[in-house]
């Protein structure tokens, strides 16, 4: 049983897929959670019907115009908070327990920050916070006793398989990957891809921006440096494998030879309702796995040359300092502009590579200052290339 204490929850980015994810979850125990504040970018129409669902005392529109349009709508029945300033300020409060940050790319990574400055419990989505900042997050984490739990599926998985156990004891981390809509096809093939074809992964639904970067192998590199910095590990001890079936969402080898997999269907929900509940397993209608219809679980390694967006990662990981953030930032803006139809598919990896290229990076010990330095260079100099 859990414990009847009810929890305060802050959703950064409530609109999102794991937003929406979690606002299921969270309705599924009433007595346990409780949605105090809720944040969108731009999408007010699904935020009022949130609103009018689950009745936080106030949120979050980063869109200054759109804030005013909110506060006329809800007439005062809850308060809103506008711009970067109202994340960093609900993140805060005493009546916030945990915060779910889910918001996409490095927006997500200031009020992070102040989250875990507060003592926040933190439900972690967004990838970027600890790829473009992971020495100094972690650094935060641990002077603030904080806990911060996983609820990216490949690092649930990790971390569940980790409970009980020595991470000295840690040969290496498996992270699967689907391999996505392309992942056979060839690589002269992907010059023609179109958006719709990118957006039409084979077992996830998410946000474009994650769904492009899973046809392109980014969102796996992004999440090899996540899991250097959740787990403590060098990146020789973090391995990424092709599943298709994406059943087994990763794995860890044991020092033994002994290997712990975490198995479940496509679904975040599970997940996210680890990190919630955890240190606790609560009962839940989740889809379970049927073994008997399961024809064949497979595995391959991924190719690098046809996806060259993985390699770049792997090097910015090992290059270390601000590169991560000049990958990332670089990323975010080449995929911008392929949703936008201004650029081709494999534009996206050659505009990062570029920005990679022409980047010095900082030494290994960096503050906060020389993320967001590097980030604003990164993406002035991809707009420009792009343009």
């Amino acid at each position: 049983m859990l414990r009847s204490t009810q929890k305060n929850i802050a959703i950064l980015g409530s609109t999102g897929s794991i937003g929406k994810n979690s606002l299921d979850v969270i309705a599924s125990f009433p007595d346990q959670f409780n949605v105090s504040y809720l944040t969108v970018n731009k999408n007010i129409d699904a935020l009022c019907e949130q609103i009018k669902r689950f009745h936080p005392k106030g949120v979050v529109v980063l869109d200054e115009r759109l804030a005013e349009t909110c506060k006329s709508r809800v007439n005062g029945t809850t308060k809103v908070f506008c711009g970067e300033q109202g994340l960093e300020e609900i993140v805060q409060r005493n009546d916030v327990d945990i915060v779910i940050s889910s918001l996409v790319g490095f927006a997500g990574l200031k009020p992070t920050l102040k989250a875990i400055e507060a003592g926040k419990k933190i439900a972690l989505a967004n990838k970027e916070t600890l790829v473009v900042a992971g020495e100094i997050v972690m650094r935060l984490v641990k002077k603030h006793g904080v806990e911060l739990i996983p609820v990216d599926s490949e690092h649930s998985a990790i971390f569940q398989c980790l409970v009980g156990e020595s991470s000295s004891k840690i040969e290496k981390i498996i992270l699967t990957a689907s391999g996505g809509p392309f992942r056979t096809t060839p690589l002269d093939k992907l010059k023609d891809v179109t958006v719709a074809q990118a957006l039409n992964h084979p077992n996830w639904k998410m946000g474009n921006k994650i769904t492009i970067d899973s046809a392109t192998l980014m969102n796996k590199g992004l999440e090899v440096i996540e899991a250097r910095w959740l787990f403590g590990l060098p990146p020789e001890k973090i391995e990424v494998l092709i599943h298709p079936q994406s059943i087994i969402h990763s794995m860890v080898e044991f020092v033994d030879g002994s290997v712990k997999a975490q198995l479940g269907m496509p679904d975040m929900k599970l997940p996210i309702q680890y990190a919630l509940t955890y240190p606790e397993r609560v009962s839940a209608p989740n889809v379970r796995v049927d073994f008997p219809k399961l024809r064949e679980l497979t595995f391959f390694e991924p190719d690098l040359a046809r996806f060259k967006c993985l390699r770049l990662a792997i090097a910015a990981l090992h290059e270390g300092g601000t590169m991560p953030a000049v990958m990332n930032a670089a990323n975010e803006i080449a995929v911008e502009k392929f949703l936008n139809g201004a650029i081709s598919f494999l534009q996206v990896p050659e505009t990062i590579e570029r920005a990679m290229e022409r980047h010095s990076s900082h030494p290994s010990s960096i503050i906060i200052e020389d993320v967001i330095e590097a980030d604003a260079s990164a993406r002035r100099f991809a707009r420009e290339m792009l343009n």
